[in-house]
């Protein structure tokens, strides 16, 4: 590795841990921070992105993609599955179709353009989501179970989407479903044997296991033209029950992936972005974060007031919040060479704000009118709502708030938020 690999290494490493740092301060995301502070370094230093940096901000985005289903409780939502089915496809199709024809029509971006643009715009963050649940007490109850199990069909849609619109078929493409297929259900299938035989060991087969299923399918889907995020996706929904059977195994997981993978992607999604070129385009910055708030809202509101009439506008408010998804799609784009660097960066300043505007509304909703009481029983434990918390890397990292809060709370409110 040459000198200049590693002056950009030592610069973006100290860059997440000055991330990490800014977001315990500031009680904001470090992904936003990360994407901030790679922003700054992108339109200062001018850094060259190296093959070694293009693959662990892949790699990154995939391991975000598998973590984030693997979050998901497959209970929760067969329980609420009608409703949650309504709201999310509602929170993904309103704002695909607005922002699609928006920029289609009105802005002139080609055709595949706006369909990421539409993409882009139209997710839905679980971890900002789950952060505000926990912090106001509201993941406690079926309303908060609803808006999170609404937020995983949002975000499936989002993943379905991007892998279908952009698929180039080849014959590729067989393997691809085969071996994606496989691997989700060999991974269930081995499991007991695998873990009774090779886990909890210092040297973590189980780990190595799972990132070599996700570089077989990043390989499988470099060949087919195509995606791996849907699949990862998939993958990391159906090992949700092993993962909450083993969670010391998840919190190993979690280390792995927010100390080396999540800062790059963040950080190289941010060194895209050119200041001069958001500037230049506030207005057209503003109307497209208009355009999803107001498109999300006018869709989810309706239903909202069905489900949970006495905090509808909370739950339109929080569906309408996007980060790790959206800067995923936007990254595709620009490297597929489907949107412009001017296009991928308005995109990813909308997607960073539309994280923080409607969630710090929200939340002073559901501090000033809670819920009025629990209404089932999770394990969780409310905290004290009193600042911004918006929460970590990425929309995986959810359950390290889940698993560890009831424990030590006020470490794990420090450690990510």
């Amino acid at each position: 590795m040459d000198a200049s690999s590693l002056f950009v290494a030592m610069v973006l490493v100290i860059a997440a841990v000055a991330a990490s740092m800014l977001s315990i301060e500031l009680g904001l995301s470090v992904a936003i921070i990360e994407l901030v502070l790679g922003l700054v370094i992108g339109n200062t230093m001018h850094l060259a992105s190296g093959q070694w940096l293009l693959f662990l901000a892949s790699f990154g985005s995939v391991v975000l993609t598998f973590n984030a289903g693997a979050e998901i409780d497959p209970d929760q939502l067969r329980r609420t599955w009608r409703a949650s089915l309504l709201i999310g496809g509602a929170s993904f199709s309103a704002p695909f179709v607005v922002v699609l024809f928006l920029c289609r029509f009105a802005l002139a971006w080609s055709w595949r353009a706006s369909e990421i643009g539409g993409i882009a715009l139209s997710t839905t963050s679980v971890a900002v989501i789950w952060a505000v649940a926990v912090e106001t007490g509201l993941a406690r109850t079926r309303l908060g179970q609803l808006v999170i199990s609404a937020t995983f069909i949002t975000d499936l849609c989002t993943v379905v989407a991007l892998s279908v619109l952009f698929v180039k078929p080849t014959w590729w493409l067989v393997p691809f479903l085969v071996g994606s297929a496989v691997l989700i259900v060999a991974m269930r299938k081995l499991e007991p044997w695998f873990f009774g035989r090779y886990g909890e060991r210092v040297i973590e087969p189980e780990l190595k296991g799972a990132f070599a299923a996700l570089l077989v399918l990043m390989w499988l889907g470099a060949k087919a033209n195509g995606e791996a995020v849907l699949p990862a996706f998939i993958l990391g929904y159906a090992i949700a029950p092993v993962f909450a059977r083993h969670r010391e195994l998840q919190a190993r997981c979690r280390v792995v992936s927010f100390a080396l993978l999540t800062p790059f992607f963040f950080l190289h999604a941010g060194m895209n972005v050119s200041l001069p070129l958001v500037v230049a385009n506030l207005g057209l910055l503003a109307l497209l974060l208009a355009a999803k708030l107001a498109s999300k809202s006018a869709a989810v509101f309706p239903l909202a007031r069905k489900y949970a009439p006495a905090h509808a506008w909370p739950v339109a408010l929080l569906m309408s919040t996007g980060l790790t998804f959206g800067t995923i799609a936007s990254q595709a784009g620009l490297s597929m060479g489907v949107i412009t660097k001017a296009q991928f960066s308005v995109l990813i300043c909308a997607i960073a704000l539309s994280a923080v505007v409607p969630t710090a509304i929200a939340q002073r909703m559901l501090v000033r009118h809670p819920v009025a009481e629990i209404e089932t029983e999770t394990g969780i434990e409310p905290i004290a709502a009193n600042v911004l918390f918006v929460t970590s890397a990425g929309d995986d990292e959810v359950s390290a708030r889940r698993t560890d809060h009831t424990a030590d709370a006020p470490h794990d409110q420090e450690s990510r938020s």
